[in-house]
């Protein structure tokens, strides 16, 4: 399952608390197989078929391709120079 490390959980919920957005809105997290990328964005609840991470009160949707390919995945965020949020995809160390 998806590891999502503390400064992810803080930027999410961050994204997601905004008074415009549903309760339960989260960050959905889905493959674009013409970019062969992963996309993100803000989402008011899931769609059929998504996994839904709870992460210390941060929601996850995740799309079933990218459910698969983060299995094993950690999800991180940062600030860039400018302020926006980054996410970041790292491998898991080896146990």
């Amino acid at each position: 399952m998806l590891t999502v490390t503390e400064n992810a959980v803080t930027a999410i919920r961050t994204l997601t608390e905004s008074p415009q957005l549903p309760e339960a809105s989260g960050l959905r997290i889905a493959t674009d197989a013409s970019a062969g990328a992963l996309t993100l964005s803000l989402a008011p609840g899931p769609q059929e078929g998504d996994q839904v991470v709870d992460a210390s009160g941060a929601t996850l949707f995740l799309d079933p391709e990218a459910a698969e390919v983060l299995d094993d995945k950690a999800l991180d965020a940062a600030l860039d120079a400018d302020g926006s949020v980054r996410f970041e995809v790292a491998e898991l160390p080896a146990r």
